[in-house]
């Protein structure tokens, strides 16, 4: 098995979950701990990295805390952190010692830590093809300041919503695929990258009407997040179901593509 990922849920085979099946309990409860002194090396990260990367903007974020599969639905237990917080926790050199913390602390290695919630796909096209992006180091994330978000003002099936949408733009502004030709998204489970600390993601399956060819022309066009990737890689279906066993491919994706391999093999691997 890579060490850089882990599956945290898995959703119901053969078809995962479909928006309407999936819930959001949104409390305070669920924010990221506070560690005393915490504060101020977070705070340094954060000016090291803006020197170094000065198109970097400390957008909110939902934090997934945990989650709850109960018969057919799925409860999301969500609290709200920045990409800054993200950072100084779980890209931080400090992250291993955090988790240790907070397993001494309150028996939970994340406590510490971040854990915005991440989003990614398998992006199934007309012709059985599967569309992964080599990314770029340069990434924008989040556009609302997080203190200007207050839990109680949000409506829990709206955030749902959010979450199903976002993945839907984001293949949009990447690969530059207009909404009309994407499915709407089935949540297949939710993975762990083990090189952010065990940063989560809900990875999803969405089928495009486009073929290969029609892809990779909108691709080369250029959405408005064109910058997040360097080129793009198209797998076939029956080789995607092989490709953590057969290595090669595999080693070039990143850990969230890795993640949504994993789920779509063990819940849709069978069908579709």
């Amino acid at each position: 098995m890579d060490p850089e990922i882990s599956i945290m849920l898995q959703c119901p085979s053969p078809k995962g979950l479909a928006e309407t099946e999936v819930r959001a309990e949104l409390s305070p409860a669920y924010d990221r701990r506070q560690l005393p002194g915490g504060q101020a090396w977070i705070d340094a990260v954060w000016e090291a990295r803006c020197r170094h990367s000065p198109w970097l903007f400390n957008g909110s974020k939902f934090r997934l805390h945990s989650a709850q599969l109960d018969g057919g639905s799925l409860t999301f237990r969500l609290g709200l952190t920045c990409y800054k917080d993200f950072l100084g926790t779980n890209r931080a050199g400090m992250a291993r010692h955090l988790q240790q913390q907070g397993r001494q602390d309150f028996g939970d290695s994340q406590a510490y830590l971040a854990e915005p919630l991440g989003v990614g796909a398998m992006v199934h096209t007309a012709d059985d093809c599967f569309v992964f992006l080599r990314r770029s180091l340069k990434a924008v994330v989040g556009d609302v300041p997080e203190e200007s978000i207050r839990l109680q003002d949000l409506p829990r099936q709206m955030v749902v919503k959010e979450i199903f949408n976002s993945i839907l733009r984001e293949i949009r502004d990447e690969v530059n695929l207009p909404l009309p030709t994407l499915s709407q998204p089935v949540l297949l489970g939710i993975a762990r990258n083990q090189t952010s600390a065990g940063r989560a993601s809900a990875e999803f399956y969405v089928r495009c009407s486009l073929t290969l060819e029609q892809v990779k022309q909108r691709y080369e066009i250029g959405g408005p997040e064109a910058q997040e990737s360097t080129g793009i890689i198209f797998i076939k279906r029956e080789d995607v179901l092989t490709l953590e066993q057969t290595g090669g491919m595999w080693r070039e994706l990143c850990p969230s593509a890795k993640g949504a391999v994993r789920l779509y093999t063990l819940v849709q691997g069978g069908g579709q």
